[in-house]
């Protein structure tokens, strides 16, 4: 089970740390990611993180930005956002994968609940 928190209401410029806590499953043997989902829009890939560790990607929207981390003794992944821009707003989801592409949901096995995150101008 994969519980996001972290979420709120910030003003641009702003930043936020979302947390993932994975309970039943360890975040070390899994690739995860995050997404988000604007009102009305697809879901899409914000940032993922290797099974090992050693490997980060973020979407170019967010490139220098927001950086994913992982702390394995906590078992929580991170997600750390600065700079935050109005079109960031978003519900942000964490995910595991085992196998497949990073930046396609559709190849993620297990996801959160989601938190709101929302950025005033």
């Amino acid at each position: 089970q994969l519980q996001a928190s972290g979420g709120g209401l910030v003003q641009a410029g702003d930043s936020l740390r979302l947390s993932c806590a994975a309970s039943g499953c360890i975040v070390s043997n899994y690739r995860m990611g995050w997404f988000r989902q604007a009102q009305g829009k697809e879901r899409e890939f914000v940032a993922a993180i290797s099974r090992g560790g050693g490997s980060m990607y973020h979407a170019d929207s967010v490139k220098g930005r927001f950086t994913i981390s992982r702390d394995s003794a906590k078992n929580i992944v991170y997600l750390q956002m600065d700079s935050l821009k109005p079109e960031d707003t978003a519900v942000y989801y964490c995910a595991a994968a085992t196998f497949g592409g990073v930046r396609n949901k559709n190849d993620y096995d297990y996801w959160g609940q989601g938190t709101q995150v929302t950025v005033s101008s």
